[in-house]
């Protein structure tokens, strides 16, 4: 198996620098795995380029500025306030 692109002894390097062992059989099955990994990339190099679509654009309304609710018609519905603020339950 000479012809192969990660062999065992690439795989035990990047397992000792992401500190985790690996016994012989690891190493083997790993470096068989990783081999498997770049077939699927190299297979998808073979996938035709199709046409893509337009870049999206933005189709949201434009800003509109509004009057929003006075402090006191925010707070009129609040359970408690206080100096015209929202208060709530103390959390410590």
């Amino acid at each position: 198996m000479s012809d192969r692109r990660v062999d065992p002894e690439q795989v035990r390097h990047i397992a000792d620098l992401a500190r985790v062992e690996l016994d012989e059989d690891e190493s083997d099955r790993f470096a068989d795995q990783f081999e498997e990994v770049l077939e699927y990339f190299e297979t998808l190099e073979e996938v035709p380029e199709v046409e893509r679509k337009p870049e999206l654009t933005n189709v949201l309304r434009a800003d509109e500025v509004e009057t929003g609710l006075s402090q006191d018609d925010a707070l009129a519905n609040a359970a408690d306030s206080e100096d015209g603020y929202f208060k709530g339950p103390r959390v410590s």
